[in-house]
């Protein structure tokens, strides 16, 4: 099961493990919570989705970090939730793709290049 959580504080938690029994597994899409948050998701036996606008904070960095690797999804939530350069995980990104305005992308073009603005597969290099 895909879930998704925006804002919710305990509603969230509190449905889910009121419902963890009528599904397998699922995961826990774009996550921006807490260590408290992630813990309780982690207790609940369910992965966390990570995308660019799962660490636009400090503090969002360090969650992600406490993440363990064999319950992360990394994510993009195509064609949304890139890093940008104004978010704290933006300084952690060592691969770089020549970005063009929507108006100037040319599909058809030789010239390799995405949309700026807009997240890829490519980008979770």
């Amino acid at each position: 099961m895909y879930l998704h959580s925006r804002a919710t504080g305990d509603e969230f938690g509190n449905i889910v493990k009121a419902n963890r029994h009528r599904f397998s597994t699922g995961v826990v899409h774009s996550f921006t919570g807490t260590l408290e948050e992630m813990q309780a998701i982690l207790d609940m036996d369910l992965y966390i989705g990570i995308n660019g606008c799962s660490m636009k904070t400090e503090e969002n960095v360090q969650v992600v970090k406490a993440i363990p690797v064999e319950r992360m999804m990394i994510e993009t939530d195509c064609p949304y939730c890139d890093i940008r350069n104004s978010h704290a995980s933006a300084q952690h990104v060592r691969t770089k793709f020549p970005r063009k305005a929507k108006e100037k992308y040319d599909p058809a073009s030789q010239e390799f290049a995405i949309v700026r603005d807009r997240n890829e597969p490519c980008t979770i290099v």
